[in-house]
């Protein structure tokens, strides 16, 4: 199965409640193929409307914390732990989180990033089965099946909690410098080029 063909599917799904007031599902956006996964929450007003994840004020602070790394959206793919908008904008439900886990589950394996990075409790908790606070494992390598699990803060929690002139947005950026990185030493180092004129044993490393 495709990545398109999966987004198909959950676009029309009814598993739980929260189909009944979405405007669309919020699928995820981005590289299909990126070493980089974010997973964030759940979709607001504004992703709810357009279809796309993080396009408000957090997903704002996000691509401009991309760029200090050196990264764009169009390098990464984002999705979040709900694909569709809780009332309100509440926290999600228990019930409502194992209703989508699976879609989050297999969007995983299709991108099959080098790194994944958690944006807040709900996501970290969901991934690491533990409850544990955010604030306690940010900034800290786990192993996801096989891949780098790293959780930071939400964008979101930020902007609430001091803006880009508080701690949380420091070590928001210390977090995405590690998961840059990590990424880095992840990726294979391309072969050292051999000179034009060399021979067999010059290649070999013999003189």
């Amino acid at each position: 199965m495709t990545l398109e063909a999966l987004a198909r599917e959950a676009s029309v799904c009814t598993t739980c409640a929260l189909a009944n007031g979405r405007t669309q599902v919020v699928f995820g956006a981005g590289n299909p193929t990126a070493d980089l996964m974010f997973v964030g929450e759940a979709p607001g007003f504004h992703e709810d409307k357009q279809g796309v994840p993080f396009v408000g004020a957090a997903g704002q602070l996000l691509g401009e914390l991309l760029a200090g790394v050196g990264l764009s959206r169009d390098d990464v793919y984002i999705a979040n732990t709900l694909k569709c908008r809780p009332p309100g904008n509440r926290d999600p439900l228990p019930e409502e989180i194992e209703a989508c886990h699976p879609w989050l589950l297999k969007q995983i394996e299709l991108i099959d990033p080098a790194v994944i990075c958690t944006l807040g409790n709900f996501a970290t908790q969901l991934l690491l089965e533990q409850r544990v606070g955010i604030t306690r494992v940010r900034g800290q390598q786990f192993t996801y099946r096989s891949r780098v699990l790293i959780p930071t803060f939400h964008p979101a929690a930020v902007l609430h909690g001091g803006g880009r002139g508080g701690h949380q947005y420091q070590s928001l950026q210390q977090d995405l410098k590690l998961v840059r990185s990590v990424i880095d030493a992840a990726r294979p180092h391309p072969a050292k080029p051999q000179p034009a004129d060399a021979g067999p044993a010059d290649q070999l490393g013999l003189f």
